[in-house]
């Protein structure tokens, strides 16, 4: 690993435990500052979400993890191997479902992009074109191409959001199950407070450019959210995302 400003190149030599360390992360947009001297570690293996309103900052920090945005200072170290799953499953049209899974993958891969499809159960669309696919189908493949390249940091950035209900309930139970059995490092940024505590080892609250919050999820699996442990993790998130307790227990805060 280097240690320049920004550095998002080589293996975790910095610590053995850990897959990302972000330390005194800044980016400002014109004369305000979205992320404020940030610091987050992730450790192998390790599933975190993100929770905050609409821009403070949890898609930025997201894209500066996958390369795609630069920060202006601060330090971060990840592995040279991760993928990011958007809102939208993003497939090319013009190429069939397997040809999605190993987009830039050699042909030799084809294999092991039939085994993704069979992992989140697609088994039989490999030569399906991506119209033809629900959303919910569009965003399991848009998994599998990322689960294919066997990352070491998953970049989720509110994968479910375009989703009706019970098909989100589906795939956040596909997500936790897929990142049991390939353990890679993950960080999902959402606005839904119970998806998060549904999913997450630990949960993070963005405001005003730095993490409020950041508490370990100790509840067993599979979690209920009529469970009092469940509810009463809930109801610390919301407040702590300005939420008040007395409108009810809404679990997605409101926009800004």
């Amino acid at each position: 690993m280097s240690s320049s400003t920004v550095s998002t190149a080589g293996t975790a030599a910095y610590a053995d435990s850990s897959a990302v360390e972000v330390r005194g992360l800044r980016k400002t947009f014109g004369e305000r500052p979205v992320l404020a001297g940030l610091d987050l570690t992730i450790r192998r293996g390790e599933f975190v979400a993100l929770l905050g309103a609409s821009g403070s900052g949890k898609t930025t920090l997201l894209r500066i993890l996958g390369a795609l945005d630069d920060a202006d200072s601060g330090q971060v170290w990840v592995p040279r191997a991760r993928t990011i799953v958007f809102q939208e499953p993003r497939l090319v049209p013009s190429k069939r479902v397997l040809a999605n899974v190993t987009v830039a993958l050699p042909r030799s891969e084809a294999e092991r992009g039939r085994r993704a499809l069979a992992e989140v159960g697609l088994e039989g669309h490999a030569r399906a074109w991506p119209g033809t696919l629900s959303g919910g189908e569009a965003q399991r493949v848009a998994l599998a191409r990322a689960l294919v390249r066997e990352p070491e940091l998953l970049l989720l950035d509110e994968p479910f959001a375009a989703l009706d209900a019970l098909t989100r309930l589906r795939m956040q139970d596909l997500v936790g199950e897929l990142c049991r059995i390939h353990r890679p490092a993950v960080l999902l940024v959402t606005h839904d407070v119970e998806e998060a505590v549904r999913l997450a080892d630990r949960v993070c609250v963005l405001r005003d450019g730095r993490l409020i919050t950041d508490e370990t999820v100790d509840l067993p699996a599979p979690r209920d959210p009529g469970d009092p442990g469940f509810a009463a993790l809930r109801r610390r998130l919301l407040a702590d995302l300005g939420v008040p307790a007395a409108t009810g227990t809404p679990t997605t805060p409101p926009k800004e």
